[in-house]
């Protein structure tokens, strides 16, 4: 990978894991905070977007728009699991378990589906991936046993699904398609607002009571996702989606740090070993 595209992959996973912090926080505002997210990110972007169409006339078209519908289905999806899992469980525990879900069913379908058969680098990596997530899954659910609650676990590996979905989606769009980056994730900001639209206005007042708690988190995740995950599709422009991937991973350790430290959240050295051990397996199997 060039260095270029890794200080982009690598910003952005410090950005990603910053969100997803917030995002915990607020886990308990459920759609209202994700469509009111959506409308931050496509006003904030908007004007960013506009100048880019005026001076520089990036490659757009049909095409861009029917990726770009696709691309929010998928990202809403995301959304609402992850908010889900974070309303559920632990941050250390449910932002590993997204992150590394997809990667590991990603291997497996191979060898199952496909026939593939992974060399001893690649059985590695799938042996660290899925040590590592069943480690954060068991002591996950052993929290929340312990606070009488459910665990999140579900959750965080139906976020994953939809992580490893739409990161196969965008990079075809952006670098198969060669559709603009900054075009095509303000796009896709605005398809979200529009499929969340009718769910989030009939509830105006839990719109309105989820901006009054949370309107200083609402402003920074419309800001920290959107220009985390540019920075992704900038970088997939530059180098491969197999590296680009999982170098994106490493935003597991410091979510799990966020947690632990700031969180206070059990078992917070086990977690971050666990979470470097997925970090690992999927480099393995990228370069497997």
């Amino acid at each position: 990978m060039p260095a270029a595209a890794l200080a982009l992959v690598l910003g952005a996973a410090v950005l990603h894991a910053s969100w997803n912090f917030l995002a915990k926080r607020t886990a308990g505002a459920g759609v209202p905070l994700v469509w009111l997210v959506d409308v931050g990110s496509a006003a904030l972007w908007t004007p960013v977007a506009v100048v880019a169409i005026v001076v520089g006339s990036p490659r757009f078209g049909w095409a861009g728009v029917g990726l770009a519908v696709g691309s929010a289905g998928l990202h809403m999806g995301y959304f609402l699991f992850l908010q889900l899992g974070y309303r559920l469980g632990d941050l250390s525990t449910v932002y590993p378990l997204a992150r590394g879900v997809g990667p590991l069913l990603a291997a497996l379908g191979g060898v199952i589906l496909l026939g593939e058969r992974p060399g001893p680098v690649g059985a590695l990596g799938v042996i660290l991936v899925a040590g590592g997530v069943l480690v954060l899954a068991r002591s996950g659910a052993r929290s929340a046993a312990a606070r009488g609650a459910t665990s999140g676990v579900g959750a965080g590996v139906l976020t994953g699904l939809f992580i490893a979905a739409y990161t196969l989606w965008d990079a075809h769009a952006v670098a198969d398609a060669d559709i603009s980056p900054l075009l095509y994730g303000w796009s896709t900001a605005i398809g979200e607002t529009a499929l969340l639209a009718p769910v989030a206005l009939r509830a105006p007042a839990a719109v309105g009571a989820a901006w009054r708690e949370f309107s200083r988190e609402v402003l920074a995740v419309s800001v920290l996702a959107p220009l985390a995950y540019l920075l992704v599709l900038i970088a997939l422009t530059r180098a491969p989606v197999s590296a680009v991937a999982p170098a994106r991973e490493t935003s597991i350790v410091i979510g799990v740090l966020l947690g632990g430290r700031l969180l206070r959240e059990a078992d917070a050295t086990l977690r971050v070993l666990a979470a470097a051990s997925v970090v690992a397996g999927v480099v393995a199997l990228a370069v497997s």
